[in-house]
């Protein structure tokens, strides 16, 4: 669902950039624009579809009743170190907070690991390989064959972070 919004808004930024690069009769800009702009989307996409994989799997592979929000605030902050509760110093010994932060960062550290790994699957993901194959073989065509444009090449990279990144902030405002 998320995606089908986010190519509308890609398709049509992209139709205005042929449409722009016909008018001035620039087919280099058009070829530069076009390998750049589908490589990058399907980059895009491909992480998208990873990371939205892995997330599925990983949530799957829980055990924990997601609906209980007590559940899931002791399993994220087990010493109730982020709550809105102010915390009165006085009680807890200087023993008890050098514990708690060392198993904090113990905690924080595993995490990293653990994080690491399991998105390493989702970072290499097919479709993200084939766009950088994709990138790669369009730019060492477009170079070989002095076609190569810098600055068609970058705006044709630009537009699908850009048009994300603008689609977010509409998104985030109209959730507000």
């Amino acid at each position: 669902m998320m995606i089908k919004k986010f190519a509308k808004v890609f398709i049509s930024i992209d139709i205005a950039v042929i449409v722009f690069c016909l008018l001035q009769g620039n087919m280099i800009w058009l070829l530069n624009t076009q390998i750049a702009f589908f490589s990058s989307l399907i980059i895009t996409i491909g992480a998208f579809l990873g990371y939205k994989n892995n997330i599925s799997s990983r949530i799957e592979k829980q055990q924990v009743d997601l609906s209980d929000p007590d559940k899931i605030d002791k399993i994220e902050d087990p010493f109730d170190l982020y709550s809105d509760d102010p915390i009165n110093y006085d009680e807890i010994s200087k023993e008890e907070a050098k514990t708690i932060i060392q198993q904090e960062k113990k905690r924080v550290k595993q995490n990293t690991f653990k994080n690491f790994f399991s998105t390493l699957g989702a970072a290499s993901s097919v479709y993200r390989i084939v766009g950088y194959i994709g990138l790669v073989v369009g730019f060492f065509y477009l170079v070989n064959n002095k076609l190569f444009n810098t600055y068609a090449y970058m705006f044709g990279l630009i537009i699908v972070p850009a048009g994300a990144l603008v689609i977010s902030f509409i998104l985030r405002s109209k959730e507000d």
